[in-house]
């Protein structure tokens, strides 16, 4: 079933799954069973990704690539290898949604007069006090 996210599809021939033993629930079964699934993908040579969204993928997900641009998900939070394959597939397309839209531009505003206002009233009482520290002139001095 290959992950579709938008006009996104990255088809199942691109992705290699692994089965390994996993920590967590499952009692006896936890030490004969290789219920983790590994998925690994190619993010750096994948053709199905358009080269913007390959660019915010591959920079926002670095800590979960390889030196190759793999992309390594592991999936170990339910009792059975097809759960968590589903799993891996899911948090994959959770991924590609987060980076398939390009990021809004900032559109520069002014600040408004109130803001103005209170940031300049603000930078006056701070100076203040800072000038009445530096003449020693602090609450505490008539107490010494």
């Amino acid at each position: 079933m290959p992950v579709l996210v938008d006009d996104i599809v990255i088809p199942d021939e691109e992705l290699r799954f692994t089965f390994v033993r996993s920590s967590g629930p499952g009692g006896q079964n936890v030490n004969k069973l290789a219920t983790k699934a590994v998925l690994r993908w190619n993010v750096a040579a994948s053709p199905s990704l358009p080269g913007p969204v390959r660019q915010r993928f591959l920079a926002r997900y670095k800590s979960k690539l390889t030196r190759e641009g793999e992309l390594v998900v592991a999936g170990q939070r339910f009792r059975t290898q097809s759960r968590n394959q589903s799993d891996c597939r899911e948090r994959l397309r959770e991924m590609l949604a987060a980076v398939a839209a390009p990021p809004k531009t900032r559109r520069a505003t002014r600040p408004t007069a109130g803001s103005v206002r209170r940031r300049l009233a603000e930078k006056k009482r701070r100076a203040q006090r800072k000038q009445n520290r530096a003449a020693g002139k602090g609450r505490h001095d008539e107490l010494r």
